[in-house]
This record gives C-alpha cells, sequence and structure tokens, in this order.
C-alpha cells in the first residue's frame, strides 16, 4: 500500500496539517460542523473552499439541464417534478438571446420563451436554478445564441475587448438580470437562483484574441460582479476565472481533468457533465452508459467535488430554425429523460439513486477531514472523516477497467465489479455501486397510430424554380449576408446562351456542371429540371457538385437552390463566417470550358411557400393542390394532409425515414428541419422520427404540411405512438440492496428492513400496470432490455413473477433462491455464483 502526505489551504488562508494515521494522505476541513439552526437568518449564497452555502448552509448541489425553448411551456411541470424525483435539486439553464430580441429593441418572452416564469416554475418545486446568461451560449443553437442582427453592427467582433460587442453585452445582460430582479428570483430575494454564469468555454477561443482576450474576460467578470445579484458568478472552461468569480468543468470525467479552482476559497463546481453526446446529420448512433456516468460523479464528490450539472438531463427538440450548423432536430435524446419527456431506465434511475446514497453521506462530505488510501494503481479508498462527531464516509475505488478485485478497508473485505466505486456512507456498509444497477431498465417504442393515419390523404403542390430575383450582382452573393437568418434557403439563377459551335460534337457527349459551394447543400436546376443535389458535412462545410447535365442551343437557366442547415454555433470571428455559392464552371462544351462565377446572378430570398405560408390554413389556400404522386416524389414539393390526433395519451411522433430533406409543421407550427437522406456509415438516417408536441395537437383535423427537397415518398408517413411501456431489471447475488433499503438516523445508517437483500423493483409508468410478463430467466441470462438471451444455465421463472406482479403498477421479486427455484427440478449449473435474474413486463392500462 502507498501512503502519502500533504497539507490543505483552509478557506481563512489557515496552512496547518491535521495529524490523524501516518498511513494515509489528510486534507483538512473546517473544524466547526455546521448547525442547521445557525445562519437561518441569513439570505443569499456565498461559498468556501468545499461547497456552495446557501442562506448560510452548506449544500450538496444535483443539477440537470433543462431548457425552456427546447420544450413547450405545457411540459414545463411534469418535466421538472420527473427531474425532482430523479433526485435533482437545482435546474440549470441557459438564457437564449436571439429568440427573446430577434430583431433589435424588439423582445418576446412569451410562451416557451417566458424565461422568468420557467425559473419561478423551479422555485415552486423547492429546488434551485442556475441562470446561464452568456449572452453566448454555444449549446449546438443557432448562432450560438447571439442574434443575427449583432453580426451586422459597425465596427463589432464577437467576444473580445471590442466596444461594440461589450456595450450590447452588457444591455442585454443587465436586462436579463433585472428582469430576474424585478420577479425577485436570487437566492438574496429569497427565490431560486443560487447561481448564475458569464460567458461560455471561453480557453476555446481565449488565444485567438491574445491580450485583447484576456482583457475583454476580466471585464466581463467585474461587469457581471457589479450587478449585485447577490449570487456568485461563474465561468466554465476558463481556468483564470477573475476575482470572485468561480471557475468549473466541462467534461466526462472531471475528477480526473479539471485542474482545480483558480483560488483556494473557490469550490469544485461541474457545470457540465454531458449524459451523451449531441447528434448531427450523418453521424452515427452514440450512447454513454450509465455505469461511466455514475463513476465519474461518484468520483467527483469523492475528490472534494460539491456540485455537479447533468448537461442534459432532458434534451428536448430544436423546434423550427433553433438548430445550430449540422445539429439534428433531436437533442441530446440518450438523457435520463429523453426527447419525449419519457423517463430512460436505467440512467435516470441509477442516479437517482446515486444522489441518495450521496445524500446519506452529506454530513461527511461537507464536514469531514478527507484522507486517501493507496493500495495500487487500480484501487484507492477516499474517505471523509469526522470522529469526534460520529460520522465518516468512505469512496472505495476500482479503476480497473477490466478485472473486479476485492480490497480490504477497515478489517473488511469488499468485493469491487471492473471499473467502479462503492459508496460507503458509514465507512462500513455498502449502499450503492456505479456498476451494479438496481434500478429498472426500459425499452422504447414506436407504435403507428391507427386513428391519425386512418385518414391520411395527401395532396401536393411544387416549389417553381425562378428564372430571375429580387436582387442582381455580378457574382454570387454570400448566403448569410443576404438571407439574415430569415430563411435556410436562396435562389442563385443565371443563364447561358449556346450556339450549334458551342455544343458538344457528339450527341452521347454531355457537358459537365462543376459547382463549388461553402456549405451546407444545394439543389441544382437546369432550365427548370432538376439535376441533383449535394451536401457537405459538420467538419467541412465546402463541397464541388459534378454532374452531367443536359444545355440546348439557345438561352440555358441554371438555378442553384443553396440551403444551410443552422449558423455556426463557436469558435472565435464568428461574425465573419460565410456559406452559399462560390464559383460555377460548364465543362466540355466544344469552345472550351466555361467559367460562369461572374456571369451575373439574381438572387432570392426564401421559397415562395414560405413566403405564402402554405403551413398555415389561411397560407394553404394560396396554392393549387392537387393528389400526391404515388412513389418517389417530385423535388421542391409540398405536402399537404389532415389527421386526428392519435388514440391514448402517449407523446407522439412522425416518421420521415424516406423523406430527403425539408422541415415539417403541424397546424401552423414548425417541429423542426428533417434530413433522412443524409445516411450514416450504416446506411440509416441520423433521426426517422421527429417530436409532435401535444400542445401542438387539435383533437380532430390537424393540419400537416411537409416541404421536401428532393423527392421523397410520402406514402411512407406514418403518424406513431410513443412508449416505454417494457420495463425490466436485471440484477445479482452479488449486487448491495437498493439503497433505499438504508436511511440515515442522525450519525447512523440504519435498515430500513430486516435483513436486506437485493430484489428487482418494477414500476409502470403513468399509472399504468403489469399486464404481461414477457421474460423472467434466473441463472444465466444476459443481453438487454426488450432483447435477453437465455444460456444452458438458466432457469425460466415466470410463474413466480407472474404471482407476484401481474395486475399491479409497481413490484418486488427478492433475489432468493428458494423464492426463485420452487418450482424448479434442478439447478442446472448448481456451481454457478453468482446468479443473474433478468425480468422483463409489458405494462398497459386495464382494459
Amino acid at each position: 500500500m502507498v501512503v502519502h502526505n500533504t497539507r490543505h489551504v483552509f478557506v481563512l488562508t489557515i496552512l496547518f496539517m491535521s495529524a490523524i494515521s501516518p498511513a494515509v494522505h489528510v486534507r483538512g476541513a473546517d473544524d466547526d460542523e455546521e448547525s442547521e439552526t445557525t445562519g437561518a437568518k441569513e439570505v443569499g449564497v456565498t461559498y468556501d473552499s468545499r461547497s456552495l452555502r446557501i442562506n448560510g448552509r452548506r449544500e450538496i448541489i444535483f443539477s440537470g439541464s433543462i431548457h425552456y425553448p427546447r420544450t413547450q411551456a405545457q411540459d414545463w411541470d411534469d418535466l421538472l417534478r420527473k427531474s425532482k424525483q430523479g433526485g435533482l435539486n437545482c435546474i440549470q439553464t441557459y438564457v437564449f438571446w436571439n429568440i427573446h430580441e430577434p430583431v433589435k429593441g424588439q423582445f418576446d418572452f412569451t410562451g416557451n420563451r417566458d424565461v422568468v416564469t420557467f425559473i419561478k416554475k423551479i422555485g415552486e418545486l423547492g429546488m434551485w436554478a442556475t441562470l446561464r446568461v452568456g449572452p453566448f451560449i454555444q449549446a449546438e443553437w443557432n448562432h450560438g445564441g447571439l442574434p443575427y442582427w449583432l453580426k451586422e453592427e459597425q465596427g463589432v467582433v464577437f467576444r473580445t475587448d471590442n466596444p461594440v460587442f461589450k456595450r450590447h453585452m452588457a444591455e442585454w445582460v443587465s436586462k436579463v438580470v433585472n428582469m430576474m430582479k424585478d420577479n425577485k428570483l436570487f437566492a438574496s430575494q429569497g427565490g431560486p437562483i443560487i447561481l448564475s454564469q458569464i460567458e461560455n468555454e471561453y480557453d476555446h477561443i481565449k488565444a485567438a484574441f491574445k491580450t485583447a482576450g484576456e482583457r475583454y474576460i476580466r471585464w466581463a467578470g467585474d461587469f457581471a460582479l457589479s450587478l449585485g445579484t447577490g449570487v456568485p458568478w461563474i465561468m466554465c472552461k476558463q481556468k483564470n476565472a477573475p476575482g470572485e468569480v468561480i471557475n468549473a468543468c466541462n467534461g466526462r470525467h472531471c475528477a480526473d481533468t479539471f485542474s482545480g479552482p483558480n483560488a483556494p476559497t473557490k469550490p469544485k463546481l461541474w457545470t457540465e457533465n454531458w449524459t451523451a453526446q449531441y447528434r448531427i446529420f450523418g453521424d452515427s448512433p452514440s450512447s454513454r452508459p450509465v455505469e461511466d456516468m455514475a463513476y465519474a460523479v461518484a468520483h467527483w464528490f469523492a475528490k472534494n467535488g460539491s456540485h455537479v450539472n447533468y448537461y442534459m438531463y432532458y434534451g428536448g427538440t430544436n423546434f423550427g430554425r433553433t438548430a445550430a450548423a449540422f445539429v439534428t432536430t433531436r437533442y441530446y435524446d440518450d438523457a435520463p429523460l429523453d426527447e419525449y419527456g419519457l423517463v430512460r431506465e436505467p440512467k435516470w434511475g441509477h442516479l437517482r439513486d446515486l444522489h441518495y446514497a450521496l445524500t446519506l453521506s452529506r454530513k461527511a462530505l461537507l464536514w469531514g477531514r478527507y484522507a486517501t488510501q493507496v493500495y495500487d494503481q487500480h484501487l484507492e479508498a477516499m474517505i471523509y472523516e469526522k470522529p469526534e462527531h460520529g460520522f465518516c464516509a468512505a469512496f472505495l475505488k476500482n479503476n480497473d477497467s477490466h478485472l473486479p478485485h476485492t480490497i480490504k478497508f477497515r478489517g473488511k473485505d469488499y468485493f469491487l465489479p471492473k471499473k467502479s466505486i462503492s459508496i460507503l456512507p458509514d465507512c462500513q456498509t455498502v449502499v450503492y455501486n456505479t456498476d451494479q444497477i438496481a434500478a429498472q431498465h426500459s425499452a422504447r417504442y414506436f407504435s403507428k397510430s391507427e386513428v391519425a393515419n386512418k385518414n391520411l390523404k395527401w395532396e401536393m403542390t411544387t416549389e417553381n424554380v425562378p428564372k430571375e430575383g429580387t436582387y442582381f450582382h455580378r457574382k454570387p452573393v454570400e448566403q448569410y449576408a443576404m438571407v439574415k437568418d430569415s430563411s435556410d434557403y436562396l435562389w442563385y439563377t443565371t443563364s447561358i446562351e449556346l450556339d450549334i459551335l458551342d455544343m458538344p460534337t457528339r450527341t452521347w457527349l454531355h457537358p459537365v456542371l462543376e459547382v463549388l459551394a461553402l456549405g451546407h447543400s444545394m439543389v441544382v436546376f437546369v432550365n427548370g429540371e432538376y439535376v441533383g443535389t449535394r451536401h457537405g458535412i459538420k467538419r467541412a462545410y465546402s463541397y464541388t457538385f459534378t454532374l452531367p447535365i443536359k444545355l440546348k442551343e439557345g438561352i440555358n437557366t441554371l438555378a442553384f437552390l443553396g440551403t444551410t442547415v443552422g449558423m455556426p454555433d463557436s469558435g472565435a470571428y464568428q461574425e465573419h463566417r460565410y456559406t452559399g455559392l462560390r464559383n460555377v464552371l460548364v465543362k466540355g462544351l466544344a469552345t472550351g470550358d466555361l467559367d460562369l462565377s461572374m456571369n451575373g446572378f439574381h438572387h432570392k430570398i426564401g421559397l415562395e411557400g414560405e413566403t405564402l405560408q402554405y403551413y398555415t390554413e389561411e397560407g394553404a389556400k394560396k396554392a393549387k393542390w392537387g393528389p400526391a404522386n404515388k412513389g418517389q416524389g417530385s423535388p421542391l414539393a409540398w405536402y399537404k394532409a389532415y389527421f386526428d390526433a392519435p388514440e391514448g395519451n402517449n407523446p407522439v411522433a412522425i416518421y420521415m425515414e424516406n423523406m430527403t430533406k425539408g422541415m415539417v409543421w403541424v397546424n401552423g407550427k414548425s417541429i423542426g428541419r428533417f434530413w433522412s437522406s443524409f445516411h450514416t456509415e450504416y446506411e440509416q438516417s441520423s433521426q426517422s422520427e421527429y417530436h409532435i408536441p401535444g400542445s401542438f395537437l387539435k383533437p380532430k383535423d390537424n393540419l400537416l404540411v411537409i416541404f421536401d427537397e428532393a423527392g421523397g415518398i410520402i406514402d411512407s408517413v406514418e403518424i406513431r405512438n410513443v412508449n416505454r411501456d417494457t420495463i425490466c431489471s436485471f440484477i445479482g447475488e452479488n449486487y448491495p440492496p437498493h439503497v433505499r433499503s438504508w436511511k440515515r438516523d442522525n450519525k447512523e445508517i440504519m435498515e430500513i428492513m430486516d435483513d436486506p437483500k437485493p430484489k428487482a423493483h418494477l414500476q409502470c409508468p403513468d399509472k399504468k400496470l403489469v399486464t404481461a410478463v414477457q421474460h423472467a430467466a434466473f441463472g444465466g441470462p444476459w443481453g438487454t432490455c426488450g432483447l435477453y438471451m437465455n444460456d444452458n444455465c438458466t432457469m425460466l421463472v415466470n410463474k413466480v413473477v407472474e404471482e407476484l406482479c401481474l395486475g399491479k403498477d409497481s413490484c418486488k421479486v427478492p433475489l432468493d433462491r428458494n423464492v426463485l427455484m420452487r418450482d424448479q427440478k434442478s439447478d442446472p449449473c448448481p456451481n454457478l455464483s453468482p446468479k443473474n435474474l433478468a425480468i422483463q413486463v409489458k405494462c398497459s392500462y386495464k382494459k
């Protein structure tokens, strides 16, 4: 065993050595345990090196990000309630400048933009809030949250020591802070906001601005502090946060990567623990296992952390045109609450149990002296203890990613699965292990709605390809500057006149069109006929479009529909980003190649259907609709149909796998962009189903409008119900009992029941009942929820589970051989130990 000794710097900057066993590494802490009554009269938030102090009391913060505009206001209550049930006591959100002030001086705080009401609802549930004001937020949000008009302010340079930018930033941040003050939402006023953030991840671009960047970040910190909110300000990914501003960590494993606070008086805060990976179109599926998340959080708290925020706890939907460049409409769907607001198990439940285990350790974590006991390169014990007050908590860590280990801690052997941490809130009893999941599992299913699809009859109209536009310029104009974020679309049209001498001499030869574009995608027409479409990728927006084309003698019109999929959301000099058509070359003419880059181009912003609002009841009357084509459709097609709200109360989605690229509206409201034709390397769409919020729907006759760029198959579109009614449990005999088997009684961890043992806990959603036991096996089953498999050591125990669970909304199945094997003639593998129990049941409303 390796032993280290160190010293600790206290909040009052008194340096001393705490004397305990020389065989441990020691950091001191305040010698005075908190009094639950002392500080009760204090109002506001302060901090010391250990934690935030809220109204005079040290607190452990379990926070989750929910962005108010990525859901609908009608869903806020449900999402916040589920977050609190998941063990959170704090909600974090950005403030999205560009949706609140899309036009300079014109503000919108209505509907799902009503950030004040959102914060109030957090407080009404007894939770705290963190307000990330920015104003730059990134967040995979269009333009990083900055309004487009700011880009056109004369002399502006974003996020540096630039007087134009700082003036507008100060005005906006002051407006937000004053709104919160006027509604008494800061904790210093008795409200829920305990932290505010200025700027965002500035270390990424600081080097580009050199000393101007250093001056800017000092100004930003000083400015924030001058606003007098009575709560601390933070900066994430900013190592040198100025003055009293707290620097915080973003990442997956901040216990390993964070260099620590930049002053001994600041606590360790984790502002973004990524629960998944945001997706871009063309991305393959990815997920982050909850075991890795739980390990990272337990490790953080084992190393003096006292605050963690899950980014995202609920990701939601990028409605309309709000997503950043190439970002999918679905956002952080792998979070504990999925895009539809359904509880994703086991991620939600395993983290809930972790929060409870850490809460059982609260006193020791916040007031104990810290020590480490290193066994080898993989094994370590981290201890918080205050013997004179009788409390102790320990974290036993196995950092080996391949093998389990057993360690002896204070005279007792403890088994540690691979890459895991066990939490002992009394330094004796294992109540939780990060790798052993006691929480239930779930699987999500999409099913075709009988009601909604019954009378789904499609009509269509097509967009006209223009020959001229509203603006002419010798060369193609940069698309962002022309469109000003008012549309995803900009037409470029030009024409050439050819005579017989220009045409290829062989009839089977065709000229070749070569187009260089800066992104994001383009649809091309020659003489009104569709030629094709091409696109760039997130990592390289620019691309070359090369296709053979048919030209004729006389005047030929070439039309290019430049399309964007959001504006860039990050990087230095963000105000200088470019996209759209760049160069046009016609090759293979008898008289040689013809460069059209300076040929003169007409420009037209947006689509006719956008301008006339085909997606609304009134706008749809302005188009001539006819029956939709069977099979593959026409390019630039608008489709319209009506449907009734689906049966039941489940969330609703629309299936778009066989369409190409465009946008969907329901009753005049955009549910976001789709891009089904951009396939992953597995030849699948990055996103097939798109969320239709329940608040968008009427009981009958819902108007559904789809714009499709390149010829999708409209008959394949269908409305689907979404459910997580398949729930499962997978536990082993070597698992600790469920963490709720214990409670803290003053200084002791008490068993809530005699002789607690592992059990399978199953809870149906939304008061549904268990109506079928689909799989129940004991011994050596394996797999995942929805796909469990059996081996030769497996015994089927469906009858036992049916007796305990059928007809109930929740049940517990003991992991007890006497119970599970009562109907078995023999054990096919008596030497198999530990054995596992896998259960899968179906939940539904009783008919």
